[in-house]
Order: C-alpha cells, then sequence, then structure tokens
C-alpha cells in the first residue's frame, strides 16, 4: 500500500506529530510506503513530492509548523487541477491520500472522496470550529499561548493603570478568546457569535477604576468579533485568499480606541496574530495528534475512505469527511451567563 500525505491551509502546532504517528504506525504495523505531497494542494497538481520513513519523522514529535509546507491553494477553482492530482496520485501509484486541514482543505478532499479517490481527513485548526469533533489539535497550544500573553500583559497593565486589549485569532468561533480569557482573567471577552454592546463594555472598564479598586483592565477581542453599532467586521485589507477569504484583523485597534474616547481611560491594543499558531505543541496537543496519526493509519488498513479521524469524549472515532464541514462549531449560547459573571 502506497500512501500520500499533504498539509493544507495554515500551519499549525502538531502536525509534524501526526506526521510521525501515521508514518510509523503504516510501516511498523501494516508495512505502508509514505510519500509526502509538499506545500498543500500545490503538491499534487505540480508532483512536488519527497520520501517519508521513520528516520525522517522519527525526531519531529515536539517541532511546530509542518515538514511537508503548505499553501492555502484551492484546486476547487479550475477543473483542469483536479484532472492533474488525479493524473499525478496515478503517476506515482498512489493508494490513499490522508490530507491533514481545516474546512477548506478537508472540503477538497471531501469533493475527491466523491470522485472516487481514496482520502482520508485529519482535522487541522487552531481555532477549533469543526463539527463532528470536540477537539482538533493545535487548539490547545494556540490556548496556552495566549493564556500566557494576557498574562504578561496584566503586569504592564497594572503597572501603567491602563486598559489593554488582546486581539486574538478566531473568525466565526470565539473558542481561543474563550479560553484565553476566561484563563488568563479577562475583565471582558469578546466573542464572534454575539455582538458587544459599547456601553456595556465601557461600563464594565470603568467598574475596574476607582479607590479600592485594581485601577487597570485585560479585554480579550476575538478577529471576528464587533460591536452591535457595526455593519461590518473590521478588515486588514479586502483581498480574498485562495478560498475566498478576507482577511480579518482589527477589532483590537477599534476597541481601543472607543475605550478611550469613551471613558478617558489609557487604553493599548495587541494583536496577537501568527503567534498563536508558532512554536512546539504543548504535551496534550502533542498526544493528541499522534492519537490522530496512529488512527489514521488504522482507518486506511480498515478501508475506511471518505471518513476523518475525530475525538469523541476520549476516544478517536472514524466520523464521514463530509460531517467536518457540514457547519461550523461555534461558542454557544451556554457559556453567554458565565461571560456575564466574570466580566467586571
Amino acid at each position: 500500500m502506497r500512501v500520500a500525505i499533504l498539509t493544507g491551509g495554515g500551519d499549525c502546532p502538531g502536525l509534524n506529530s501526526i506526521i510521525r504517528g501515521l508514518v510509523m504506525a503504516g510501516i511498523k504495523l501494516y508495512d505502508y510506503e509514505f510519500i509526502g505531497f509538499l506545500d498543500g494542494w500545490a503538491g499534487p497538481i505540480k508532483n512536488l513530492t519527497m520520501p517519508l520513513d521513520i528516520e525522517t519523522v522519527r525526531d519531529k514529535y515536539d517541532t511546530g509548523g509542518t515538514l511537508l509546507g503548505t499553501s492555502r491553494t484551492n484546486p476547487m477553482k479550475d477543473p483542469s487541477l483536479i484532472t492533474k492530482i488525479k493524473e499525478n496520485l496515478k503517476a506515482d501509484s498512489i493508494d490513499v491520500l490522508v490530507t491533514m486541514g481545516g474546512d477548506d482543505t478537508l472540503g477538497v478532499a471531501t469533493q475527491l472522496a466523491e470522485m472516487g479517490v481514496q482520502t482520508i481527513g485529519v482535522p487541522k485548526t487552531i481555532d477549533n470550529d469543526l463539527s463532528a469533533t470536540d477537539y482538533t489539535f493545535g487548539f490547545d497550544t494556540a490556548v496556552s499561548i495566549a493564556t500566557e500573553a494576557i498574562d504578561r500583559l496584566h503586569t504592564t497593565a497594572r503597572s501603567h493603570h491602563r486598559a489593554l486589549i488582546v486581539e486574538v485569532m478566531g473568525r466565526h468561533s470565539g473558542w481561543i478568546a474563550l479560553d484565553s480569557g476566561i484563563a488568563g482573567g479577562a475583565d471582558y471577552i469578546l466573542l464572534p457569535e454575539r455582538d458587544t454592546e459599547l456601553d456595556d463594555l465601557c461600563a464594565s472598564v470603568k467598574n475596574e477604576y476607582g479607590e479600592g479598586k485594581k485601577n487597570y483592565a485585560i479585554i480579550v477581542a476575538s478577529e471576528g468579533a464587533k460591536f452591535a453599532q457595526m455593519s461590518e467586521i473590521p478588515l486588514q485589507d479586502k483581498s480574498l485568499d485562495a478560498f475566498g477569504h478576507v482577511k480579518l484583523g482589527g477589532i483590537g485597534k477599534l476597541v481601543a480606541e472607543a475605550i478611550e474616547h469613551e471613558t478617558g481611560i489609557e487604553t493599548r491594543y495587541v494583536r496577537l496574530g501568527h503567534t498563536q499558531r508558532g512554536g512546539p505543541p504543548t504535551a496534550r496537543d502533542r498526544v493528541l495528534s499522534t492519537r490522530y496519526g496512529i488512527h489514521a493509519a488504522a482507518m486506511i488498513h480498515r478501508g475506511e475512505y471518505g471518513m476523518m479521524a475525530a475525538l469523541k469524549g476520549n476516544e478517536i472515532v472514524s466520523v464521514p469527511l463530509a460531517a467536518a464541514t457540514d457547519e461550523t462549531k461555534v461558542v454557544g449560547e451556554e457559556w453567554f451567563p458565565i461571560l456575564e459573571i466574570l466580566k467586571a
């Protein structure tokens, strides 16, 4: 059995651990042969490959990024690109294609599976917004990085009596903002799942100032959040990526300006950006991604094509690929009362 692996979309802590688990299990248990397609979907389109064996992957358990490279190439934009993928899979004698990615990458994998390509998926996104799995690997690392940043910002906010805004990733789902904000003791958390009232935010900030108060405030904002008074989410610019997504970013700056204007309190903002998905994965993500990789090898052995590895409780199971991209997993309303309790 000859297996190809690709990693698509944004890089994510734990990708190399999955590749390691998959290759080691596939070779040791099933005598599979592996190659890696380089740079996401550009790999099978241009037939860019590298060999993968145990020695190549053995020491990659603690490294971030992806040894295969990645891109946001979208082969579904042009039918001729799908033809090239099929031709190159045949030329390389590939029996199974394992794709590791978020909703865009797995969306392409789902369509290829429907076209008869023997495909298996692994859910990858720091946003934790894929349905059909309880957690995606990389999420724990992103939350840990954001929480550490918030912890550090408490000291400078306290020293200068400032309000500090921390903008984290999260286009449609606010899981990173939710978890890091709660873990980091934020005074207010802005989520894409509900619009924020400016008056309510400013009142919370002002509650932290005065005699006997701590006289500083920390606000965590997901990049997809907005004020109720705004018609659109702030953008870095209006350009689109290959899958038609705009580049979000800027809510932190807007929140800082609004708070300072409305309250007179000196306010600064920090945008964590790609820092959240860089560097080595946490222990939890290393274990989870390794389990995903080993399970993917077993899925190949069982012929579970058109399926995806998923975490349900503490078990790794196989679910239909289409289920991963049916809908975005968002922060539910059951969290909102908790945020009301914890805000200033």
